[in-house]
């Protein structure tokens, strides 16, 4: 038998002006999920779970997809925030309780958390939701946060989720006590926390007497499109365009403490 190795099949060399070889369609290089893993701190025994929890039901047939597992995980962080404020806060009612814990796990707060662990390059979407901007949705955001939070108690139990919670949402636990919530500071934390500039607002239209003038205003974010807010001043008008704006990303769903009326 003759030593001489094989020789390898070399690739055609282009000739010049040619134009180079076309990609397959449809292939997209997914990011390594390894990466994801290191952001959110748990690295997973079954991972099959984690590309579950990232798979939207447009990219499936509804059975495969993240809505069972965000089930789960919106209990599995109920329990492990009421959990830490309850030991946190030894002396707090029931009332004060409970108000801590609706801000906390807001869809806003989740929303914030999976733009932290960057999971939008790596979800798994149906071709609509990609050209409709789904890498960026807060809903979409906010339900994978829950379903990857479920995904992690199923693969390593209540004590993994709960150290994934705590450090995720050890921010929002700190400031929750003084952070005003009128709808303009809540749309200038939401746009800061997308890594996007601070929101703008544009007075489009001034109609009415000098007296009782009335305002129509844009609140402009990059990412989204703009609120629309009317009122008798600027003021009233940009709270009222920020509330518009939040309310249709999903994350204002009425009037809460500390909201600023006029």
């Amino acid at each position: 038998m003759s030593d001489t190795p094989t020789p390898q099949a070399e690739e055609p060399v282009p000739a010049p002006g040619d134009a180079p070889p076309r990609r397959k369609r449809g292939i997209r290089r997914r990011p390594d999920l390894s990466v994801l893993e290191e952001r959110i701190g748990h690295r997973f025994a079954d991972r099959d779970l984690l590309v579950r929890a990232l798979t939207h039901v447009s990219a499936t047939n509804g059975q495969d997809s993240y809505q069972r597992l965000e089930f789960l995980g919106d209990r599995v962080l109920g329990l492990a925030v009421a959990d830490g404020l309850y030991n946190a806060l030894p002396g707090a009612d029931e009332g004060d309780l409970s108000r801590r814990l609706s801000s906390l796990v807001r869809r806003e707060s989740c929303a914030m958390v999976a733009n932290a662990w960057e999971v939008g390059p790596h979800l798994n979407l149906g071709g609509g939701e990609v050209h409709g901007g789904g890498r960026r949705n807060s809903a979409i955001l906010a339900d994978v946060c829950e379903a990857i939070l479920g995904a992690i108690f199923l693969d390593a139990g209540y004590g993994a989720a709960k150290a994934v919670i705590d450090r995720a949402f050890e921010a929002g636990r700190q400031t929750e006590g003084t952070r005003s919530r009128d709808p303009k500071s809540a749309l200038q934390e939401w746009a800061q926390a997308q890594g996007w500039p601070t929101p703008t607002y544009v007075v489009v239209e001034r109609a009415g007497p000098d007296h009782a003038p009335q305002f129509r205003i844009e609140a402009r974010v990059t990412g989204a499109a703009p609120g629309i807010g009317i009122g008798g001043s600027k003021r009233l008008a940009e709270q009222t365009a920020a509330r518009a704006l939040l309310a249709r990303e999903g994350l204002w769903t009425g009037d809460e403490p500390g909201e600023q009326t006029e």
